[in-house]
């Protein structure tokens, strides 16, 4: 027997007692006869007569049979079988009257299928930051110990923190020019590969000499330098305009989750294995993701053959169709204010930002006498902070958006946050006068900096959607120039000043910063 039933309507009356004392012709202990048979089953009134069975011939070879309340259509492409109706019965599925069995159907899909696609595309995102930052500030505690084995002084220790920057600064723009053209799933998988590898011969470079040790830093600088752009360019075509705050906070966090973990486990590590194991271990986690990634992503929601239609539907219609960039209108977006806003807004935030990845451990040891164990896990607490404030800017900037108010407004307002808590907080660190009140400060300068999360980092999407990963790539040079100066500036300031001379020139930019953002940043579409 091979027999698929394929519907059966119920009215609700279905249970009710029959209105007469016929017998009808079959029952669910009859057999109807059939072969490779497709039965369409619907439970019917009976005629006014009181006749229970209907039966006539089709031109197809199909039989109708109308039985008591049940209605039945057979078609048969050979001689009658016997099949038990039961059993026919068997792979029914039932429903009464107006119900959607298309939508009960589609509700019994797994949640892991109707899980947005273009939520994995953020999650796997936020992964890649996670593991992006991991990599970069191992080095920020593993500074200590190799200062020590290697006789550094702070200005070679500068130059050293600095040197990564070097080879981030070279594929800011390259890399958004390369995502914007061939996609960013690509250009995503090599930049973690590339800066997993690198890090991983991090230990090796160091014994052999100072010169390679600066060389590996910078090549896993070119890698981590093409991550922002390319993720940039994914996010502009998979993620719909009212999303916009909150999947780049979600990434964002990714990369404040990622200094946690760098910063806590690097301690311990250290303390177990030595510190050549914090570069072998956090650089083989780069593998697994790029499996993971290179099988579940694509780079639009054209590409992607699994998309469920409704939400390709969605996506499509929230956000700009993005044809491949041919070429790069470089007059057209460098004569623009707004542009410039970013750039140098870009510049004065990382100035602040880069200092706190990179000299916080040496901060907390010299200046608050915490040891290893202590300075890396009291380092993650701003980074904690900064990972929910991020969330928490893009949920509110996402909702003001949603509620009428303009884009450009919810900007500045988000930016402005972003600048003038990390000025006010950093002040105060020439007051106080415990540990535990700097560590407060600290925490709280770099919660208020993350809602730039949801002001200039998610303004290059709303002024050149199409040119997002080179618009990112533009102001983001700006931000890894901060990085180099930065961190080579502290170095000398500490040998000649110190950490109040370091604090008083972030509190300076990010005064600047806020003011340049205010009177030239737009959140309206500028350049097509």
């Amino acid at each position: 027997m091979n027999a698929r039933a394929l519907l059966i309507s119920l009215p609700t009356d279905f249970h009710s007692s029959p209105k007469h004392n016929f017998p009808p012709d079959i029952s669910l202990s009859r057999k109807i006869s059939c072969s490779e048979s497709l039965f369409r089953l619907r439970f019917l009134p009976a005629d006014r007569a009181g006749n229970r069975r209907v039966s006539s011939p089709f031109s197809d070879g199909s039989v109708r049979r109308r039985v008591g309340r049940v209605w039945a259509e057979v078609k048969s492409d050979s001689a009658p079988k016997a099949v038990k109706l039961d059993d026919a019965l068997g792979d029914v599925v039932f429903k009464r009257e107006g119900d959607d069995v298309d939508g009960e159907l589609e509700s019994a899909v797994p949640w892991w299928e109707e899980f947005p696609k273009r939520w994995v595309i953020v999650v796997l995102c936020f992964s890649a930051f996670l593991l992006c930052n991991m990599d970069r500030v191992n080095m920020s505690i593993a500074i200590l110990p190799m200062s020590q084995e290697f006789k550094w002084n702070p200005a070679t220790v500068g130059l050293i923190q600095s040197s990564f920057f070097w080879g981030y600064l070279l594929t800011q723009i390259a890399g958004g020019i390369w995502a914007d053209k061939v996609g960013g799933k690509k250009v995503l998988a090599f930049g973690v590969v590339w800066w997993s590898v690198a890090t991983a011969l991090t230990p090796v470079a160091a014994k052999v000499g100072l010169p390679f040790l600066l060389v590996v830093r910078a090549l896993m600088g070119i890698g981590e330098g093409v991550a922002m752009p390319a993720m940039n360019n994914l996010l502009s075509k998979w993620v719909p305009v009212a999303e916009r705050s909150r999947s780049l906070a979600l990434v964002y966090s990714g990369m404040y989750l990622g200094s946690v973990a760098g910063l806590a486990f690097s301690p311990f590590l250290i303390h177990d294995f030595g510190w050549p194991s914090v570069f072998y271990s956090f650089g083989s986690l780069g593998t697994v993701w790029v499996a993971v990634w290179l099988s579940k992503a694509h780079s639009s929601p054209l590409e992607d053959p699994e998309l469920r239609p409704e939400e390709k539907k969605l996506i499509l219609r929230n956000s700009i169709s993005k044809e491949p960039v041919k070429s790069i209108p470089w007059r057209l977006i460098l004569s623009k204010s707004p542009v410039w806003a970013l750039i140098v807004c870009h510049f004065c935030h990382n100035w602040g930002t880069f200092i706190l990845l990179t000299w916080m451990p040496t901060y907390y040891n010299q200046v608050l006498k915490f040891n290893l164990t202590d300075s890396g896990l009291v380092c993650v607490l701003p980074w904690l902070t900064m990972a929910f404030s991020a969330n928490l800017g893009g949920w509110i900037a996402d909702t003001l958006v949603s509620k009428g108010l303009s884009v450009t407004i919810v900007r500045k307002i988000m930016q402005s946050i972003g600048f003038l808590g990390p000025a006010f907080f950093l002040t105060q660190l020439s007051h106080v006068n415990s540990p535990a009140m700097a560590v407060l400060c600290m925490a709280c300068s770099q919660g208020t900096d993350a809602f730039s999360q949801s002001g200039l980092y998610s303004n290059h999407q709303d002024i050149a959607p199409r040119y997002s990963g080179v618009m990112l790539g533009l102001s983001n040079t700006a931000g890894v120039l901060a990085g180099v100066f930065g961190t080579a500036a502290t170095g000398y300031i500490l040998q000649h000043g110190s950490w109040d001379d370091v604090f008083k020139v972030s509190v300076g930019l990010y005064l600047f910063g806020t003011v340049v953002w205010n009177l030239f940043s737009t959140g309206e579409k500028i350049i097509d």
